[in-house]
């Protein structure tokens, strides 16, 4: 299907080392002009990194935006021009001093909140696992807990797991790892 808007100008609005914000001038699909904020990130990655045991690592942090404590698996966003695999390589081993020696990709890119922003993100499963020391960011208070697969499907049926990264990337491993048996 075509684009039924059309942009006539765009503007920075704001920048900051996470995120961007511009706004477009636009003519509608209906026609009429309007205007359209977009919200422009970095490439969004998320690892469910499990054990040979069928256990997952979750990092839980302070999510100041929604103002609650989240439970997640360890993810974080790739640097300008990084690739998703050597992001969520090094956020895994920064946020859980977890190294993974294999790798599997869960799926293609996600579209995180495609209503008002461009955030694409992708999501792989890590296996045969090496705890390591962490190192999380400045601005990162991070707690690591290990807990059996099931324990964490059943955290996002209970709405204890809401982060979208997190639910995506553990309902494709589920599918995947069904998938292999």
């Amino acid at each position: 299907m075509h684009n039924p808007w059309k942009t006539l100008s765009s503007k920075p609005i704001y920048r900051n080392p996470w995120f961007s914000v511009r706004e477009d001038q636009v003519t509608r699909p209906d026609g009429r002009p309007g205007i359209y904020g977009v919200v422009e990130t970095r490439i969004a990655t998320g690892a469910v990194a499990m054990t040979g045991d069928g256990e997952v690592y979750l990092v839980g942090q302070y999510r100041y935006p929604l103002d609650c404590y989240s439970w997640e698996v360890p993810e974080g966003g790739a640097e300008e021009g990084e690739d998703p695999l050597t992001a969520i390589q090094r956020e895994l081993r920064e946020e859980a001093g977890i190294v993974a020696r294999t790798w599997t990709p869960l799926g293609g890119a996600i579209h995180l909140s495609n209503c008002i922003s461009s955030e694409t993100g992708y999501v792989f499963l890590a296996e045969d696992l090496t705890e390591t020391d962490a190192d999380p960011d400045e601005t990162e208070l991070l707690c690591v807990r290990k807990m059996p697969f099931a324990q964490a499907l059943a955290m996002v049926d209970a709405n204890e797991i809401t982060d979208a990264v997190s639910i995506i990337a553990l309902l494709r491993a589920e599918r995947y790892l069904r998938s292999r048996s």
